[in-house]
């Protein structure tokens, strides 16, 4: 009955069927083994005498984390480095920590390690290449209901598998194209805080990230448009300028009203001005709006944006 138990879960996860509501305030200990397993079949077994880059990429990810939170060991009497960062990883109750281990851990697999065993050749105990970690790392988060997924560097929060796969992650990749680097940034930096709890400035760096997307468009199509302009400004410039269709011209104010007060409005009423008197309490749910809405705008627009290139 086991081995059926295990047979049909490995047969959604390949299906991709797996549960869509997430938790993010708890880690459980099984996950927390499965992840280990997977960085140590990744990096390697480390030795004990001369240079490896096992030993190396675990002192990395330990000396960072030690600095970081400003002590001198992450566990008591470890046996080494190793050591230290899986007990630490075992013990740890804050999740945003153990969430920490886990974003550099894979930049080190994906960065550090790759570059090294480049050089070393083939690596006693190394069972998982950089690509197979992420993809086993992603799975076990996704199998255990904890909303966080690591992309492209960072460890970046789920509310939704659905708009995750449609929207995120393609926006994601297309803003890895050169010359859109800037909102790159600030739409990781968005989830990033707001993994963190701090809405309103997710709110404020999903709606630079929009800002940038299209300020990124008119530079790679030579429109001309002021450094400082705003996102009505831009918007208008961007659709002026056909950047969709013409036969979608009957659609253009709906499309108008969506940019300007959907993602626009968001950041004027609740993100980019000063609180007054009263601070503005931003739940998550509407950060969560922001930060998805941001998604499908820039990715409806970087598409646009594509197909224009493309004549």
């Amino acid at each position: 009955m086991a081995v059926f138990d295990l047979y049909s879960k490995r047969r959604r996860r390949e299906r991709g069927d797996m549960s869509d509501v997430y938790t993010y305030d708890d880690m459980p200990e099984p996950l927390r083994v499965q992840i280990l397993h997977i960085i140590g079949d990744a990096i390697g077994r480390p030795y004990f005498n001369g240079e490896h880059p096992a030993g190396e990429a675990y002192a990395l990810i330990v000396k960072t984390l030690r600095s970081e939170y400003g002590t001198f060991q992450l566990a008591p009497q470890p046996l080494n480095m190793k050591s230290e960062l899986f007990e630490f990883f075992l013990r740890e109750k804050d999740v945003d920590r153990c969430l920490d281990v886990v974003e550099l851990s894979m930049r080190v697999i994906e960065r550090f390690v790759a570059e090294q065993y480049q050089y070393w050749g083939n690596v006693e105990d190394v069972t998982l290449t950089p690509a197979d970690a992420v993809a086993d790392l992603n799975t076990r988060l996704r199998e255990s209901g904890v909303g966080y997924q690591y992309v492209s560097g960072d460890v970046v929060r789920v509310d939704s598998q659905v708009i995750h796969a449609e929207a995120v992650l393609p926006v994601l990749s297309l803003l890895r194209l050169a010359g859109f680097e800037g909102a790159d940034a600030e739409f990781l930096e968005g989830h990033l805080q707001y993994r963190k709890g701090h809405f309103k400035q997710a709110i404020v760096s999903a709606c630079k990230a929009f800002e940038s997307t299209m300020k990124a468009i008119c530079a790679e199509q030579n429109w001309t448009v002021d450094a400082d302009a705003s996102s009505r400004k831009l918007v208008n410039t961007v659709l002026s300028h056909g950047l969709l269709p013409q036969y979608m011209e009957t659609q253009l104010g709906a499309v108008r009203t969506l940019l300007e007060s959907g993602v626009a409005t968001v950041r004027n009423k609740n993100g980019g001005h000063g609180d007054g008197s009263v601070p503005v309490d931003v739940p998550d749910w509407y950060a969560r709006y922001a930060l998805n809405l941001t998604a499908t705008t820039m990715l409806f627009l970087l598409e646009a944006h594509q197909h224009l290139e493309r004549g």
